[in-house]
């Protein structure tokens, strides 16, 4: 059996919903939501699951940690441990302040870049995970602090952009699960010539 986690990091309850640092929670579900899967809590993970038996012998796993953010890790080094998997079998998407919106870096190495969830999962799983970056990197309004900017919701344009990119973002994940880290960096990577949607 082969078993590959696809963790979205957020933070769980209704006042967190469709703010910038749940973005990985979005794209997520919106997979979810296209392959049909349905969610359940899983108490004794802390995590909520979804099932995606894609071939006999193949499965993957969408995992929402509803541990809140900064200990994302926790839940997912139990389900690692629970399904006997290595990091390199789990992929983790999230926020990412340095991409701009609607675009997507994947990356295996490198540090937490100041993002809780991450620095979580390196002190619970260790490195080798890869990393399935989204972008919110709109600037910030002047002397707004970046923890009221992440946890802040998306503006109707961002929103707008979301809506035009979401099946981009979700083919991007299918790419990734299929073809693998090397070739989703080669594809995925490239900057796209959007930036100016950001203004």
């Amino acid at each position: 059996m082969s078993v590959t986690l696809i963790a979205g990091l957020g933070n769980p309850g209704r006042e967190y919903a469709a703010t910038r640092h749940n973005f990985g929670f979005a794209v997520v579900e919106a997979l979810a939501a296209a392959e049909g899967l349905k969610w359940k809590h899983e108490s004794r993970f802390e995590a909520e699951t979804a099932r995606w038996d894609v071939r006999p012998g193949v499965t993957r796993l969408l995992v929402k940690p509803q541990t809140f953010m900064n200990e994302s890790g926790r839940a997912l080094r139990a389900l690692l441990d629970f399904h006997k998997v290595s990091p390199d079998t789990l992929i983790a998407a999230y926020d990412d302040l340095n991409i701009a919106l609607g675009l997507v870096k994947v990356s295996v190495t490198g540090s937490a870049g100041g993002h809780n969830g991450v620095a979580s999962l390196l002190e619970h799983v260790g490195d080798g995970f890869v990393r399935y970056r989204l972008g919110i990197g709109a600037p910030r309004p002047a002397g707004m602090d970046l923890k009221d900017f992440v946890l802040g919701k998306f503006t109707p344009p961002e929103n707008s952009l979301i809506d035009q990119k979401i099946n981009s973002l979700v083919d991007g994940l299918r790419l990734l699960l299929d073809q693998g880290p090397a070739r989703a960096m080669n594809l995925l990577n490239r900057r796209e010539t959007n930036e100016p949607e950001q203004a």
